[in-house]
């Protein structure tokens, strides 16, 4: 989540970016677009962090809260953990988070339950205290690599912090969790079975099914608004040069996914079927809420890798719009429940720094 949920945060700090909620009076510097003429999608954009990492902002089913991870050095945040605050009503409100996560070991991907009072993430903590070590990329080349952490397991918590239950147990990745519309299901990506692929539990019962048997990186996994699809980024290497690559580093629990591909398939996943054949990174995908169109981030136009911008299209990926014009990241995008708001996080307005802050507008067709 997604919504990498890990590999979206891993790739916004490759390119260089993150956030932190607050108001524009703390620090938003003015020489930045905030913005951009081309964005006509987007009415009343508002700036809600300033500083630090911040990412995967996801709303809550009424639409009244956001949950997000963060980090934020200055504030003693040294890895992601989970945090929920009100969305401002006024332009004078602010937007004050709270941690409702251990505080311990990295976190990701939180997503609330339909009632607002709980969610899921994914956590470390029971691996240790600590923030789990960073790959040393130079032993690889400098290549863009991320960890698989093994001690990652997806719980579900009350918006107090308390842990209810653990969800997840095998030993491995366990993470990029989202819930089907009505709640009851829960899909998300695991390595317990030898690679990355996509699981939906029944949380009522904790049965699951395997629904992706291709090797690669299946993930960010998310439902269409009427249940009925699921929309996801997927890896899939094919010269004998790429499968071992792929498989090498996924034997050191790690995955370098820098060609992504948007696939679709029936909520039971069956029909699965590639959408996009654009090139490089196409990930973060979500179905709109009409369940037939398709909003993803893509750096599909720059041979260098960045920038990431959004991108709509149709679900058989015709009609490639694209919507954002940031010159460095935007991506996480989440429409709430009733499709008048939209959110997603941005390298925008950081005043040239590394900072990747939460937007919100109203969405204009």
């Amino acid at each position: 989540m997604r919504r990498i949920c890990f590999l979206l945060i891993t790739l916004l700090t490759l390119v260089g970016l993150y956030t932190g909620y607050a108001q524009p009076s703390h620090g938003a510097a003015p020489a930045d677009t905030l913005h951009y003429p081309e964005e006509t999608h987007f009415k009343n954009l508002r700036q809600l962090t300033f500083g630090g990492d911040n990412a995967e902002a996801y709303f809550s089913y009424d639409g009244s809260h956001l949950i997000f991870q963060k980090t934020n050095l200055k504030e003693g945040i040294p890895c992601d953990q989970i945090y929920i605050a009100k969305l401002p009503t006024s332009p004078e409100e602010s937007f004050v988070p709270r941690l409702v996560s251990t505080g311990k070991g990295r976190t990701t991907c939180p997503y609330f339950l339909p009632d607002g009072k709980r969610f899921v993430y994914a956590s470390t903590h029971l691996g240790g205290d600590d923030c789990p070590p960073a790959v040393d990329r130079a032993k690889y080349g400098n290549k863009y690599i991320w960890p698989l952490y093994n001690s990652y397991d997806i719980f579900l918590a009350d918006t107090s912090g308390k842990i209810i239950k653990q969800l997840t147990h095998a030993k491995g990745y366990d993470a990029e969790a989202t819930l089907s519309p009505d709640g009851k299901k829960m899909i998300y990506t695991s390595d317990k079975d030898g690679d990355l692929e996509l699981y939906i539990m029944d949380l009522a019962t904790g049965k699951e099914k395997r629904i992706t048997h291709s090797l690669g990186y299946d993930g960010g996994a998310w439902f269409s608004r009427d249940g009925k699809k699921i929309i996801w980024r997927a890896s899939r290497p094919k010269t004998a040069e790429e499968i071992n690559e792929y498989k090498s580093l996924l034997a050191e629990h790690l995955v370098a996914p820098t060609k992504m591909e948007v696939f679709t398939a029936n909520a039971d996943g069956s029909n699965q079927q590639q959408v996009t054949n654009l090139g490089n990174a196409n990930w973060a995908p979500i179905f709109m809420n009409d369940s037939k169109r398709i909003l993803f981030a893509s750096n599909h136009e720059y041979k260098r890798g960045f920038p990431f911008n959004l991108y709509t299209m149709d679900a058989d990926g015709s009609h490639l719009q694209k919507i954002s014009r940031d010159k460095g990241f935007d991506a996480f995008p989440m429409f709430s429940y009733d499709g008048k708001k939209f959110v997603f996080c941005s390298n925008r307005n950081n005043g040239g720094t590394r900072d990747t802050n939460i937007f919100i507008a109203d969405w204009v067709e």
